[in-house]
């Protein structure tokens, strides 16, 4: 009787890691065609390359505002903000930081501004364009208020930490205030943290949608998925893998596996949070680049071979990587 038993719990184990394996592929299948379609159709012409930075800003300016706008009324601050899962966050990020920065100066020997560059690309993830998309789509609403509350904080603090550790570290920096002064004001002028902050505002003030502005906020909102992932696969035409490849496969095995990684032994071991809600932080911390990583670069003009090839590299992978830790995770 024993025997007859075992070859049929090897099948249902079987069955059950394939519908598993079905959910996660439900998840990311349909991201990632649309990323698939948006590069295919600028590389055959279907649709023009000089449009995609239009899309691009459409998404990063208005549509996106709108979704984070409209998500900040209803939010629950008891929930959203929590510290435990934004801390390690955040921590991750840091730490990735140094360890890309390190390993670009000793193992690819590139001077420390260069190095910093290189750090950064390790640490940007692709929080809306990519980030959001996935998080609904594995998670669903309630995962959400914890990840616009990360998306908030997103470019604000890391685009001031790289600043600051660049002009610290470059040769021909400038003065430190200097950097921590441009970062606020690239900050302050970002049109998704201004659409939060009003949205947060209105919440304080018990304001609700309505009517007209209700409509077309919703219709702004709803764009976000498609527009943003057909854009990134049309503007992934622009990057190539050159020499620097080994360095894009270091900066995007951090971002994919060791960022995620630190955050989620710092939330669960650590700190107790319950891994059904750390998931929502260390799923979003497994992001591929964002392209602020070669607007950065180039900016300071340090290493944008390796933020351009750690672009399309790691957005490449993110399929296999995502999929790994929705299986670890749970879908």
């Amino acid at each position: 009787m024993t025997r007859q038993l075992i070859p049929c719990l090897l099948v249902l184990s079987s069955l059950a890691k394939a519908f598993r394996m079905l959910s996660v592929l439900n998840v990311i299948a349909p991201v990632f065609i649309l990323i698939g379609l948006g590069y295919l159709a600028v590389r055959v012409k279907f649709y023009p390359r000089a449009g995609v930075g239009g899309l691009i800003a459409y998404v990063n300016n208005f549509a996106t505002p709108c979704l984070l706008f409209r998500a900040m009324i209803d939010v629950d601050f008891s929930t959203a903000f929590n510290f435990s899962i934004i801390g390690p966050f955040y921590a991750g990020a840091i730490s990735v930081l140094a360890l890309g920065a390190i390993g670009a100066a000793r193992v690819f020997k590139r001077r420390p501004g260069e190095a910093v560059a290189v750090g950064f690309s390790a640490m940007f993830t692709n929080t809306v364009l990519v980030g959001i998309p996935i998080m609904q789509r594995a998670y669903g609403d309630q995962a959400m208020p914890i990840v616009y509350s990360i998306i908030g904080l997103h470019a604000p603090v890391l685009m001031t930490i790289g600043m600051f550790v660049m002009e610290l570290a470059r040769r021909d920096g400038g003065k430190v205030s200097t950097a921590l002064f441009q970062g606020l004001k690239k900050s302050l002028a970002n049109p998704i943290l201004i659409g939060i902050a009003l949205g947060l505002l209105a919440n304080l003030l018990g304001f609700e949608l309505s009517g007209v502005a209700d409509e077309v906020t919703l219709l702004l909102a709803g764009t976000v998925m498609p527009v943003a992932l057909f854009g990134l696969g049309g503007a992934l035409n622009d990057y190539k893998l050159g020499e620097t490849w080994t360095q894009a496969l270091m900066t995007s095995s951090m971002q994919l596996v060791v960022h995620p990684a630190i955050a989620w032994v710092i939330m669960v071991p650590i700190l107790g949070v319950d891994p059904h809600i750390a998931r929502y932080g260390v799923l979003l911390a497994a992001m591929p680049a964002g392209i602020n990583v070669y607007i950065f670069a180039t900016f300071y003009n340090r290493a944008m071979d390796v933020a351009a090839n750690t672009i399309l590299l790691s957005t490449v992978l993110s399929v296999f990587t995502i999929t790994g830790w929705l299986l670890l995770l749970g879908a």
